[in-house]
């Protein structure tokens, strides 16, 4: 099956059936469990047949990867504090309110528990958003950071947290994960 994304048109019907298609899912991973979700349920919800959605996504996992890709990509400014510090500390506290609303929660767990591709469209843009503000310090002669290490460190516990556990991650909590790796990044 082709990648979704060369398949979608942009304008037009093509661009009113997958926002309806996307506004379903969101609804109905809103009143129930994310394994009751369908292709023809979410046909249903969204008011076109069921064979659109087989023709455009082929899966409920697709569908999922691409409510996630779309979700997740571009919904968060990259700040621009002019530190290091204050970079991180606003925007991890910026994804951690996002994670910590109950229908993001609930695209996420469905999205994850889809396959292995779930877990990439959760956090793809937030990887790169992450590179940007490690670009932005090193531009201006900070720190050489690794992006992945830098997820590992800083988006691991948060999205651990929010899956996983009933605690929330807040922004407080955030920020400290924040100071703690700034920490780890001065002693030798």
């Amino acid at each position: 099956m082709a990648d979704s994304s060369t398949q979608v048109r942009p304008g037009g019907r093509s661009a009113k059936v997958r926002a309806a298609v996307h506004r379903a899912v969101a609804e109905l991973l809103a009143e129930e469990d994310a394994e009751t979700l369908t292709l023809p349920a979410v046909a249903a919800r969204a008011g076109v047949h069921p064979t659109t959605l087989y023709r455009r996504w082929g899966s409920a996992a697709q569908l999922l990867n691409d409510v996630a890709t779309s979700r997740f990509t571009g919904d968060l400014v990259v700040p621009d504090s002019g530190s290091l510090a204050g970079d991180l500390q606003r925007w991890l506290a910026d994804v951690a309110t996002d994670v910590a609303d109950p229908d993001t929660l609930a695209l996420m767990r469905a999205t994850i528990g889809s396959g292995p591709a779930g877990g990439c469209a959760c956090v793809e843009d937030r990887h790169r958003q992450l590179g940007a503000i490690i670009r932005r310090e090193q531009d201006r002669g900070g720190t050489a950071l690794d992006v992945e290490t830098a997820a590992d460190f800083l988006l691991g516990p948060l999205y651990y947290r929010a899956i996983f556990t009933p605690e929330p991650a807040s922004a407080d909590w955030a920020r400290t994960l924040v100071s703690t790796y700034l920490a780890t990044l001065r002693t030798p």
